[in-house]
């Protein structure tokens, strides 16, 4: 286990976990914690060992109370090309949210850069800016392509929160666990992504993602993807083992 006091690390097998550790704060972004999420992130995306990240925090209260905004009027540096690319889903590695709390603000905004979300059935969730004079900046208003849009028009046009249970229903989260369940049920989805081959796992969330945001463009990426993976040791290897009834050595290439 590694990492700063803000930020804990901790290695399983090929998952990184990345935790959120200021629980008297609510899990609040500062400029060095949002800097050490983006660092972390990048680190795992270039190590190939690491093949999946889970992102949780400390506590059962919350996840994320977003931005602190005592540093932020203090005039912090939030800037971070890491955070940047791991918000807008652009990593290439898959990251899972392990959701063990609130998840509000700049909280969700991360939450909304996890490909797969697990979600304590205790967590609630909102984007409240709208109250305090601001708008979601940090990619938060991008949340109408993971809900209905009129859902999304709701929230951060009130500012109030949902359940668990409601974000579930909308396809926001896939999973609600008990509290005490949540990271190794996020853990399991992540090992459950880390098994399968890495280059097929870029391609996937790169096309995917890219299907909902700018279809001609994923059609273009599609064709130099094809490419890439088709024509790759790992896709030669996945059939063979597949013959061989072996599982897969993937080597990423």
């Amino acid at each position: 286990m590694t990492g700063t006091e803000e930020l804990v690390i901790e290695r399983r097998g090929a998952v990184q976990v990345l935790r959120l550790n200021r629980p008297d704060a609510r899990n609040a972004l500062t400029g060095s914690l949002l800097r050490g999420i983006g660092t972390a992130a990048l680190e795992a995306e270039a190590n190939p060992e690491i093949r999946a990240i889970v992102l949780t925090g400390t506590g059962d209260r919350a996840f994320c109370a977003g931005m602190d905004l005592k540093a932020f009027a203090e005039g912090g540096d939030f800037s971070s090309e890491g955070y940047g690319k791991l918000t807008k889903g652009e990593l290439a590695i898959s990251v899972i949210g392990a959701v063990n709390g609130t998840a509000i603000g700049g909280g969700l905004e991360l939450l909304l850069g996890c490909d797969i979300i697990v979600s304590s059935s205790a967590a609630k969730f909102g984007l409240p800016e709208v109250k305090r004079g601001l708008f979601p900046g940090g990619g938060g208003t991008t949340i109408g392509t993971r809900i209905p849009l009129s859902v999304a028009l709701e929230m951060t046009l009130t500012g109030d929160f949902i359940t668990a249970d409601r974000a579930y229903e909308l396809g926001l989260v896939n999973a609600v666990a008990a509290p005490e369940d949540v990271l190794e049920t996020a853990i399991g989805y992540a090992e459950r992504v880390a098994a399968n081959a890495p280059l097929s796992l870029a391609a996937i969330k790169e096309l995917v993602r890219l299907s909902v945001s700018d279809s001609a463009l994923a059609d273009k990426k599609t064709a130099e993807w094809q490419k890439t993976v088709f024509s790759s040791s790992d896709a030669k290897e996945g059939a063979m083992a597949f013959i061989e009834k072996r599982t897969p050595n993937w080597q990423g290439r």
